[in-house]
């Protein structure tokens, strides 16, 4: 499998680790559920980019189930922080919002399903360190505007619909700035309850 996903290294980085191109993710130790479920997405086309619905238009599932497999199986260390040019204001507003949420705005806390360490939950939940904050903003605003969408009930949707364009600046800039944790896996499936019904979450 490492000699077949070669083609995905140009964009991904060796072993999914990612590379110095902002709008292309990280894969290495993602849950494979949620990478499976990704590459369902892209070869259905319910993800729009048009080189990875190419690439996967004619993969079976099972064969995506092995890349999955073997991209959540890897576990290159995360990359250093994102140096920021975002005032301390802004940064302060997204730490709230991924640690606290807004409650007047049933906008729920980040963590409460991507958890405590933002490191994911198995099997599904994806960890949201180690991304670099034009990605994040660009998938937050594909979730506002409907362009990403996932399967009912579309959690990520409802939640991005809530945010501002500013909430979205402080969210990625926050995020991308934080440091590895000690234990970047995903949490074992279970560890904790999510606030909500997520169609995209695997049985």
């Amino acid at each position: 499998m490492a000699a077949r996903i070669e083609a995905c290294t140009p964009c991904h980085g060796d072993m999914g680790r990612g590379t110095s191109d902002v709008y292309f993710p990280r894969l290495a130790g993602k849950p494979a559920g949620y990478l499976y479920n990704q590459l369902v997405a892209f070869k259905n086309g319910r993800r729009k980019y048009p080189p990875m619905n190419y690439l996967l238009e004619f993969l079976t599932d099972p064969y995506l189930q092995d890349i999955a497999d073997y991209f959540a199986s890897q576990h290159p260390p995360l990359p250093a922080p994102e140096l920021t040019n975002v005032s301390q204001q802004v940064l302060a507003q997204g730490e709230s919002l991924v640690i606290s949420g807004d409650a007047a705005r049933q906008i729920p806390a980040c963590r409460s399903c991507h958890g405590p360490a933002l490191t994911g939950m198995e099997p599904g939940i994806p960890g949201l360190l180690g991304l670099r904050p034009t990605y994040i903003s660009a998938q937050l605003g594909a979730f506002r505007y409907g362009t990403r969408t996932a399967k009912a009930p579309d959690c990520m949707q409802t939640v991005a619909a809530r945010l501002t364009e500013a909430d979205v600046t402080a969210v990625a800039a926050w995020l991308a700035s934080r440091p590895a944790p000690a234990n970047s896996p995903p949490a074992p499936k279970g560890t904790y309850a999510l606030p909500f019904a997520c169609g995209s979450e695997p049985d």
